[in-house]
């Protein structure tokens, strides 16, 4: 396939746009608490700069430091952080892209906590995701922000940025104005759609005035808020036809609110460009470029997008933290060399939920907010490295090894590769992982990477080989706790059960309610079986995040599936009704009449070598489930960490 197009070069206004490629602005946490971009801000750009984006708009900046929405949010209100803004530009210049900023100020999605006072708004409607209710905005304080917002603007040129994005988007303070659903002012900023949109265009003729006509100003906005009242296609359209007027150089088309954040981080059973005709509609009724966003996650989707003339430009956002250099693979038509999306949400916005996190990575590519620190230059002492697992925290180490020039052989006991990310692409809805693996495999083989199948390692391999390090990355088995009867040869394991091993009747419960548990319940109701979860937690997947919760649980639900949640079990009884004894809110239960019962209570470390290492001279390292169990993503950031450190 011809992806040339995507390659063609168009201006946002006077600026020339090398491709079609855009990295929207998403945010990292990596700035400083003080609002100043750090070093790893710098390189984590820089590093999207030198993989062939033409354009990188830089995470939400706030035009006040009150208008903040997350600690250490990044700020343009003052010229404190002139030198590293400078170096930032300078840096994402020099690596070939052009660069802009987002504006914003976050209203009322913010907390009195936070910026130490009411929020404010367009009206004093709460945020039903902060429910704290903002203090109406004075005609006097809208036209200073509005002069707020055109500052950070000046200084954004000052400091070397080639344009401007104004975020009036996801239900940020200028989306507030727009959205019908919060501005209930009957002045000259609310009232009708032409006052609403007043708010967004006296900013854009704020920014002109101060930065000059050809200083190009992008204006960010929600095609629909998805939220009943909220902006819907229709009115976003008129809306876009007076921001044009008012001065904006490109629309960049994206979707929803913090009331529908689900929207944008769309799960893989979303379709790929999903939001696309929510652009396209915007492009019939602007003559400015439009960009399109939204899980545009492959080189195909990209071209149709474009050579069927439904935006101009192609945004990637979770698909350039996943892999910097998407444009220049695609370029050179290394497509299976990309490190893909798989949609799973762990690192990127899981981490900045996690307050024990708060900065994104990739589970998939780890070395996503260590570009300068992972940097996998080539050994000066090759090593033979023995590799004991081929899942993922195994494949991933293996190619990274490989490439810095170690002698890298990787032993799978079993005739597949893959580990748990192989079983876990079988579930609906998750079949991505197995992208993870095709390119973990494609860069092992690029490499130079051996793959042993149907090998188990023992102490007679072990000596033969005699490798300088071994890898220990076996991960691990199923965790049975000592609850009375729990060990019953009829008894069935989820993963086995995913992957075909054993056969399950029509009628079973599920032990354990976790994401391994749902997505096995997930996996017999796609096979027509019903099935009962019993979870000690309060929640189903409590282990999974946003859409991927929302969307599996809704598809349980419509696939009656039901819950007893908040369970403790006390007691397998061993008796053909298969009945189970358990206690909820402090009362004893029981429940029965199963053809099956499946455990999915965890994992424990498996490293059947721990014996057989003590008696030899290898260096020994263990990683993934084999050291400690977690997420996927514990895995292949240890994995990451080992294979760049040795």
């Amino acid at each position: 396939m011809n992806f040339t197009n995507l390659f063609e070069s168009k201006k946002i206004g006077t600026l020339e746009i090398k491709n079609r490629y855009v990295m929207p602005a998403m945010g990292t946490s990596y700035g400083n608490l003080s609002g100043e971009p750090s070093q790893q801000s710098i390189d984590y750009y820089t590093e999207r700069a030198s993989g062939g984006f033409g354009l990188i708009i830089v995470e939400v900046t706030a035009v006040t430091k009150d208008g903040i929405c997350t600690p250490g949010q990044l700020g343009l209100w003052n010229n404190e952080f002139d030198s590293s803004w400078h170096k930032l530009t300078n840096s994402v210049h020099q690596n070939g892209a052009k660069i802009a900023v987002q504006l914003q100020h976050s209203g009322r999605q913010t907390s009195a906590q936070l910026i130490g006072h009411q929020p404010v708004s367009s009206s004093a409607i709460a945020c039903p995701v902060f429910d704290e209710v903002p203090r109406a905005l004075t005609k006097p304080e809208i036209l200073d922000l509005i002069e707020k917002f055109g500052d950070a603007a000046k200084r954004a040129k000052n400091n070397g940025f080639d344009a401007v994005e104004i975020h009036g988007a996801h239900g940020y303070l200028v989306a507030q104005f727009l959205s019908p659903q919060v501005n209930k002012r009957t002045d000259e900023y609310g009232g009708s759609i032409r006052g609403r949109a007043k708010f967004a265009c006296d900013i854009i003729h704020n920014i002109k005035q101060k930065c000059g006509a050809d200083f190009p100003v992008i204006f960010r906005i929600s095609g629909t808020e998805k939220i009943p009242g909220g902006l819907d296609i229709s009115q976003t359209k008129q809306i876009s036809s007076y921001l044009e007027e008012a001065g904006a150089d490109a629309i960049n088309v994206s979707i929803c609110t913090y009331a529908s954040l689900d929207y944008m981080f769309m799960p893989q059973d979303t379709p790929s460009g999903f939001n696309v005709e929510n652009a396209h509609q915007i492009k019939q009724v602007v003559n400015i470029p439009v960009i399109a966003v939204g899980r545009l996650n492959t080189p195909e989707i990209q071209k149709e997008v474009v050579d069927n003339h439904q935006a101009d430009f192609v945004a990637l956002g979770r698909e350039s933290i996943a892999d910097p250099h998407f444009p220049d693979k695609v370029k050179a038509g290394n497509l299976d060399e990309i490190s893909p999306c798989i949609s799973c949400l762990q690192s990127c916005v899981g981490y900045l939920m996690d307050p024990n996190k708060l900065k994104i990575s990739c589970l998939v590519n780890p070395r996503t907010g260590h570009e300068g620190q992972y940097k996998f230059t080539p050994t000066t002492t090759p090593k033979k490295i023995m590799i004991v697992g081929g899942g993922p925290a195994g494949l991933l180490s293996a190619w990274i090894l490989a490439k810095r020039g170690h002698k890298v052989n990787l032993y799978e006991k079993g005739f597949q590769l893959g580990g748990q990310f192989r079983i876990g692409a079988i579930p609906p809805a998750k079949s991505l992982l197995n992208s993870a693996i095709k390119y973990y495999l494609t860069m092992g083989a690029k490499y130079g990477v051996n793959y042993h199948l149907n090998c188990p390692v023992d102490q007679a391999l072990l000596t033969q080989e005699n490798p300088d390090i071994t890898i220990i990355a076996t991960g691990g088995t199923p965790l049975i706790p000592n609850i009375t009867g729990i060990h019953n040869s009829t008894f069935k394991n989820a993963i086995d059960v995913i992957d075909a091993k054993q056969t399950v009747g029509k009628n079973c419960l599920i032990v354990g309610g976790g994401m391994v548990g749902a997505e096995t319940a997930d996996f017999l109701r796609e096979h027509n079986r019903q099935a009962t979860i019993i979870e000690l937690k309060s929640t189903i997947a409590s282990d999974t995040i946003l859409g991927v919760h929302d969307h599996l649980l809704n598809r349980l639900e419509n696939g009656h599936t039901e819950f007893i949640l908040g369970a403790t079990v006390k007691k397998f009884t061993g008796n053909d009704n298969n009945d189970v004894i358990y206690e909820q809110n402090g009362v004893e239960k029981c429940i029965g009449g199963f053809d099956d019962i499946i455990l999915a209570m965890g994992v424990r470390s498996y490293n059947p070598l721990k014996d057989a290492l003590t008696h030899t001279d290898t260096q020994v390292y263990t990683i993934g489930d084999a050291n400690k169990p977690g997420q996927a993503n514990n895995a292949t950031e240890a994995a990451m960490a080992l294979a760049n450190q040795l």
